[in-house]
């Protein structure tokens, strides 16, 4: 009988008193959450509940494992197997508490913090610190790992001893991921390009929509995924329309005829900004800016607050300028003269010579004989 309730007893305490102080902990991070409700790290917090209480499971049964004298002819791999589960949901325990912390703080900063470029600057660091967070934390757990096996133990004064000549092999064989990974750092302190900015890549234009140690992904227009190494940001030149403010600057040209009331159309540029609710009225205006022997070129240039208002104030302007002169003057857009050309002053229209002269005679008055 005993030797059925000890384990039992302790494999069942173990649960049980794991359940309990899940719960009590549970309940303190609620109450603090209440009474607390300007900071959100206390309910982040609870996203760990799961790691918690597998840590403490794990703990209690490997330290009461031997008192059980359960499965004593697999003792040895049931402990093994109760320190990994111990040293991964450590691990996972821990990345969830330093993603709390760093969300608290990202949201602490963005309140505090009204300019959206230094808002995505952090939120870019932050992103890549939490990647090297995980990623230091990961091989550290799996090297926690696989010192619990013996041979691995034995085998550490080797690897140690031949660690520079893999160090430099490993630096040679992965040269462009080391590259791109210190790329990503760069990126990240640099404040080149964040989360967020509008840039124009390969004549591509979009909002860099992720950033990795190794990759960004900017998503254009169109709703496509552009995918390309960070290296590239620190290698070759690129456009950030979001670099320092956002605010933007956009140009509208039009083809027009040489006698279209340019005036008329500077008032009539005015009007159509005031009814736009995506101009800022920093600054407007329209000039002539080029002529052809056909047509002149109209540039007008408006503002806006950043690159979508920049979009929707030009493609509003060219197409309410373009119906209005339709309207309202249609001698001055664009057309092909099949006309004469007009003559200079006191020149009388006529047929051009011919080189035989035949064009001149038969224009000349009918000569009459003497006789």
């Amino acid at each position: 009988m005993e030797n059925l309730l000890r384990p039992v007893i302790v494999v069942g305490g173990s649960v049980v008193l794991t359940l309990l102080i899940g719960w009590a902990t549970d309940l303190l991070l609620r109450k603090a959450d209440g009474r607390h409700p300007e900071t959100p790290l206390w309910g982040l917090l609870r996203r760990g509940r799961v790691p918690y209480q597998l840590v403490l499971c794990a703990a209690l049964l490997r330290g009461s494992y031997d008192k059980a004298q359960l499965l004593q002819d697999h003792r040895v791999g049931i402990g093994r197997t109760l320190t990994l589960v111990l040293i991964g949901s450590a691990a996972w325990l821990v990345l969830r508490i330093v993603a709390a912390v760093v969300e608290t703080t990202y949201s602490r900063y963005a309140r505090v913090h009204r300019d959206p470029a230094r808002v995505r600057r952090v939120r870019t660091q932050v992103s890549l610190i939490m990647r090297v967070v995980a990623a230091v934390v990961g091989v550290v757990a799996v090297a926690a790992m696989l010192l619990t096996f013996p041979a691995m133990r034995a085998a550490g004064a080797s690897l140690l001893a031949s660690a520079g000549i893999l160090g430099i092999v490993a630096g040679v064989a992965a040269q462009s991921t080391l590259s791109n990974m210190f790329a990503g750092l760069q990126i990240a302190f640099g404040d080149m390009v964040r989360i967020g900015d509008t840039v124009v890549v390969d004549g591509e234009w979009g909002t860099v929509e992720e950033i990795t140690l190794t990759f960004l992904t900017v998503r254009t227009w169109d709703e496509r995924r552009i995918t390309m190494p960070v290296s590239y940001f620190t290698s070759k030149p690129f456009e950030n329309w979001s670099r320092g403010t956002p605010q933007m600057t956009g140009i509208v040209y039009w083809h027009v005829d040489h006698t279209a009331p340019v005036e008329a159309m500077r008032e009539k540029l005015r009007d159509i900004l005031r009814e736009c609710p995506a101009w800022d009225g920093r600054a407007c205006g329209l000039d002539v800016t080029d002529t052809t022997p056909n047509t002149m070129q109209v540039r007008a240039l408006v503002t806006a607050k950043d690159a979508d208002d920049i979009w929707k104030v030009r493609v509003t302007v060219r197409e309410q300028m373009v119906r209005w002169l339709a309207k309202e003057h249609p001698y001055a857009l664009p057309r092909v003269n099949t006309a004469d050309a007009a003559l200079p002053p006191g020149r009388v229209p006529g047929p051009a010579p011919s080189p035989d002269g035949a064009s001149r005679r038969a224009h000349e008055p009918p000569r009459t004989s003497g006789r």
